[in-house]
């Protein structure tokens, strides 16, 4: 099968399941406009994160890498009003955009942008004593994965969830001979995972608008 029937199918169970957004389409164009790489997850992701959000009863979320702001304002959407999201940008200029869509879908006062690179950001929070998070979202910059995993299992609480998007690479992770930083990364994580006495873990592939990928879903112990 081809990308293109993955894209359409996509588009297809998308167009019934989760239907059109001003606010989210808003967020897509205005990425768009300003350049920002098309690397935000797809619709059909975006309402599982959300789903996700909503089935573990979290209040409390910490996304790592912002972009322009869609797939924070899905799960901003997904909390209780007296939730809070905290996500991380290392671009000045992507939080900027990100502040404006996320004000534009109603939802500032839920979700605080800190701007800077994720690792210094989460050793700060360690430092701040912030209290845990329910889950953690991890989508940034791949060769970083494994510290950034390190770094939320010391701010996610006990029984918390951790995803980690992009972890297939087009399936070159199964690939021990190779050079791609972002697939090393994602294949240190992976070693990581499968000894961390801490969480039970599941990779599940997946394709669609956005290729051939998948994602871990690691729970904490209670």
């Amino acid at each position: 099968m081809s990308w293109e029937r993955w894209d359409a199918v996509d588009r297809y169970t998308a167009g019934l399941l989760v239907g059109e957004d001003a606010a989210l389409e808003e967020a897509l164009n205005a990425s768009t406009e300003a350049g920002l790489p098309a690397i935000a997850v797809s619709s059909n992701q975006g309402k599982m994160l959300h789903l996700l959000i909503q089935i573990h009863g979290a209040s409390r979320i910490l996304e790592l890498g912002t972009l322009g702001g869609y797939s924070t304002i899905w799960m901003a959407r997904a909390l209780p009003p007296d939730g809070r999201l905290l996500t991380l940008e290392l671009d000045p200029a992507y939080a900027a955009l990100a502040e404006q869509s996320i004000a534009g879908a109603g939802l500032s006062e839920l979700v605080e942008i800190r701007v800077g690179p994720a690792l210094d950001s989460l050793l700060a929070l360690r430092d701040e004593g912030i209290e845990l998070f329910d889950l953690i979202f991890i989508d940034a910059d791949k060769k970083s994965t494994p510290e950034y995993f390190e770094q939320a299992l010391e701010l996610c609480r006990p029984g918390g969830v951790i995803l980690v998007d992009n972890v297939v690479r087009d399936g070159a992770v199964v690939d021990p001979d190779t050079e791609d930083p972002g697939v090393q990364g994602m294949r240190r994580f992976l070693e990581m995972a499968a000894v961390e006495p801490r969480v039970s873990a599941t990779t599940i592939q997946t394709v669609g608008s956005k290729g051939y990928d998948g994602f871990v879903l690691a729970l904490l112990d209670s």
